[in-house]
């Protein structure tokens, strides 16, 4: 296939991603304006011969400081056929245009899996003395093709930085969790979940907790929650003006595509959380909590809600998100995936992200200023 590639309109990027069973919520058009420090660029690849569109991506540059110098932002992107066996012929105008704007670097992540491990299989390798990481154990699913990328990306010039294996090196993650919903009963669904979220999920009902949803006005008590978590797990909380901003401009796209939930007890919010809508793949995207009534389980009693409510809009895969691929109990970051394997479902590798320099030196001095951050 003989391809062309030129900037598109927001309105034919949108289109393209609604033509597709799915795409990562950062390839909307609207997450551009989520990102309103970035500028950002709609790019459309077209087959010559029908002049179709047949791929699209968002790309968000970040300036560098007093220069007009760019590193150019494909977050989970492009929307490419990444097993087109031509895929050079995919990449190589990307970089060219990316270039002529002004980059000095690119960043990109293919929305490619390459593993898959089921619960029953991490279960099993928890409990293992010799296992420590995710990839001590065989997976149970393997992507030929994804190899074939990679060693093509190799050979094109990308390079791939060291993370340790856990995935959090790059900036969006590498490793994530995923319950899979197509083909299936929400019975199977819930018989799948491991005893202690079964109990859990039936603990919070009979306790009275209720989850409902909330709107744009409720992003408030969301910041509140937010922040009790973010002093409770060490992080920086984004500020409440960045959540009112995604949920401005998502929504304004699609009506549908961002919602806010709370679980309460005797009208108290206890738990919070953000989901996100693109075709049938459905993602949990930010959780929050209170100190105080963790005894009535209302983030299981809220997750199972959201996995209905994703089962009911037909959505083939409900997302949690990251996980770091450490099996070691003493890891800090054990816990995350050791909450979410109770729900059943898979672990999935994707490619990772992926760098290319086009100015070396610029490239270099913004990997020695990251790795100093």
């Amino acid at each position: 296939m003989s391809l062309t590639l030129r900037t598109i309109s927001r309105e034919q990027h949108l289109e393209y991603i609604q033509s597709l069973p799915s795409a990562s919520h950062m390839q909307v058009p609207a997450w551009a304006d989520v990102k309103a420090e970035w500028r950002s660029e709609n790019l459309g690849w077209f087959d010559d011969r029908t002049g179709e569109i047949v791929g699209a991506g968002l790309v968000l540059y970040r300036q560098l400081p007093k220069i007009k110098r760019y590193l150019a932002y494909l977050p989970e992107g492009p929307v490419i056929n990444w097993f087109a066996p031509n895929l050079d012929d995919w990449i190589q105008p990307m970089l060219a245009h990316l270039k002529q704007q002004g980059a000095f670097s690119v960043k990109m992540g293919p929305p490619v899996i390459i593993r898959r491990w089921e619960a029953t299989s991490i279960k099993a390798g928890i409990q293992s003395p010799d296992v420590k990481r995710l990839r001590d154990i065989e997976a149970d699913f393997i992507e030929p093709r994804a190899f074939e990328v990679a060693d093509k990306l190799r050979r094109m010039g990308w390079q791939q930085g060291e993370d340790g294996g856990a995935g959090f090196g790059d900036v969006q993650p590498r490793y994530v969790y995923q319950v899979p919903l197509a083909n299936r009963s929400l019975e199977e669904v819930h018989q799948n979940f491991n005893q202690l979220w079964r109990r859990n999920i039936k603990k919070a009902e009979k306790s009275g907790v209720e989850v409902v949803q909330g709107g744009y006005h409720d992003l408030e008590e969301w910041q509140r929650l937010y922040e009790i978590t973010a002093v409770r797990d060490h992080f920086r909380p984004r500020p409440l003006s960045y959540f009112q901003r995604m949920w401005t401009a998502l929504n304004t796209e699609d009506p549908n595509r961002m919602r806010l939930y709370f679980a309460r007890h005797n009208g108290v919010n206890l738990s919070a959380a953000t989901m996100l809508i693109v075709g049938g793949h459905v993602w949990y995207s930010y959780g929050a909590s209170d100190n105080i009534g963790r005894e009535f389980r209302p983030s299981n009693a809220m997750q199972w809600r959201m996995l209905r409510d994703a089962y009911a809009l037909g959505a083939t895969a409900y997302d949690l998100r990251g996980i770091s691929d450490s099996l070691d109990e003493t890891d800090h970051l054990f816990g995350l995936i050791q909450f979410k394997v109770g729900t059943g479902g898979q672990a999935a590798e994707y490619l990772g992200e992926w760098d290319f320099p086009l100015n070396k030196l610029l490239h270099k001095a913004l990997d020695i200023y990251m790795s100093r951050r």
